[in-house]
This record gives structure tokens, sequence and C-alpha cells, in this order.
């Protein structure tokens, strides 16, 4: 990798945990703590660095059981995820409200931190994102069949549930730069973040969300839909929903262009 030592993936003891963690942008600059989706890692926010340091300062990391940081036995809940990144916070010494973006597992995370340590955001961008997650037998099945299979088994169905037919056929760099995130991901720290989203139930919490708030989502996004994002507009006070035209579950990644256009728009408004 490119840069100066402090610009590398560094690890850091937070919450019981090492986990894995990366600051880019300049020193002074308020912060921008972005938080990766189930079976992928701090990279998948790669399409949004460019122009996030130009005027922020960045900090990405790798959610429990993902990527380089640490995958202890589960089951993981929503809360238990939101401490680790509160944790990770204070472990880096970061005081001040960040701007909080996540999504989809990500921004389940995004929804708790804002409802329950209102302080430690100054702003929520929560992306292909929900409050709840359908159904109980999904993800069972889906857990049985990384316990059973190996993460490999879920691979295919995924990548069609994250982007829309046209990428996947026109973009083969970008889609196979997400499979290997997800075959990389350990099949203990999947099904650890896979019991938490589907445990998860949130929509009561949100009315005490105070931070600005925007939702970003595809289109087409079937994991996190549309239908979804507007339960989170609407409990929400003050939310703006973005809904990007032929995208997915990763928008950021599908509709690079316009996910960055909407994010940057937002943030500068909270400057």
């Amino acid at each position: 990798e490119q840069g100066n030592a402090k610009s590398m993936t560094q690890s850091i003891q937070a919450n019981g945990i090492t986990m894995a963690y990366r600051i880019d942008g300049p020193d002074a600059a308020p912060v921008v703590m972005l938080s990766n989706s189930l079976m992928s890692n701090h990279t998948m926010w790669d399409p949004q660095m460019s122009v996030l340091t130009e005027s922020f300062r960045v900090l990405r990391y790798d959610t429990r059981g993902h990527g380089a940081c640490d995958a202890p036995a589960g089951p993981y809940t929503i809360q238990l995820l939101a401490e680790d990144a509160v944790a990770l916070l204070d472990a880096l010494g970061i005081e001040k409200a960040v701007h909080f973006a996540g999504l989809s597992m990500g921004g389940m995370i995004g929804q708790y931190i804002g409802a329950h340590y209102p302080e430690r955001v100054s702003s929520l961008l929560l992306c292909d994102t929900a409050s709840e997650m359908p159904t109980l037998e999904m993800w069972n099945d889906r857990i049985s069949t990384a316990d059973t299979q190996g993460i490999a088994a879920l691979l295919d169905g995924t990548l069609k549930r994250w982007f829309t037919e046209p990428f996947l056929a026109r973009d083969k760099a970008a889609v196979e730069k997400v499979a290997e995130m997800i075959r990389t991901t350990g099949t203990q720290g999947y099904i650890g973040c896979a019991s938490a989203v589907r445990d998860m139930s949130q929509t009561a919490i949100l009315s005490r969300i105070t931070a600005p708030t925007i939702i970003i989502v595809g289109e087409d996004d079937p994991a996190c839909t549309v239908a979804q994002a507007r339960v989170l507009e609407e409990h929400i006070d003050g939310a703006q929903l973005v809904i990007l035209k032929e995208a997915s579950h990763l928008s950021n990644i599908e509709q690079t262009e316009a996910f960055n256009a909407a994010m940057m728009t937002f943030l500068e408004a909270q400057r």
C-alpha cells in the first residue's frame, strides 16, 4: 500500500478484541467513520475514499468477525457491534462526534449508535439498510449453509442480491473484488454477525435518533428494500431519503458517482 505508515491498516485492542482499522485524510479535519456490510471489510469503501479524503479524516474498520478483526464465537448482537465501534473511537482517543456512515449491517450499527450514543455522532448516513430483517427462516438457512458447506456456498446468491445483472456482466473487476471479500470471511465471524442481523429489531428506537440523517438506497436492492428505507425515513425525524437508480445492495460500488454526490452534498451541509 502507498502512503505513510499512518494510512496503513493497523490494529488496536477495543472492547476485548483486536480490531483492524485504517485512517486516511487530513489530520485536523472532521472524522467520517465507515462501517462495512456483512461478508465484506473496510475496503468496500474504496470508491468513496478519493472524494472523502479531500475534506475529511476517514476512519474505516473491519467489523467483528470480518477482515482482519477478531472473530470470537458468537452469536453477536447489533448492540455488541455498536459497542465495538464506540470502543474503537475511545481507544483511538476520538472524543469529538463523528459522521457515521454504514451500509447494510453497518447501517444497523449506525442506527443503534445514533439512538444510544447520540453524543458520539454529528450525522448519520444509513445506506442500503433496514431496522428489521425478514425472515428468521431465511437467515437460519443461510447460517446453516455456511456452517455445513462453508461461505463459498453463499457466494453466487449473495452477488446476485448485491448487484444488478447488468453490473455483474459489465464490471467484472469490481464484482471479483467483492467476491474475494465474501470468500475470505470466516465462517464463525459470518455466523456471529448474521445472527445479529437476524435478531435485530430496531424500528422502536429510531425516534430517539436526533443527528441529521440521510438514507441512501439502491432502487433495485432486494436485501434492504426501498420500502424498508422508507420505514427509516418515517421514524427518524427530519431524515432525507435518496433513491439511486440502477443500483442494488452495494449502491456505493454500483453507482459510485451518484452515491458520492449524495454523500458529499449531505456531509458538506453538516459543516
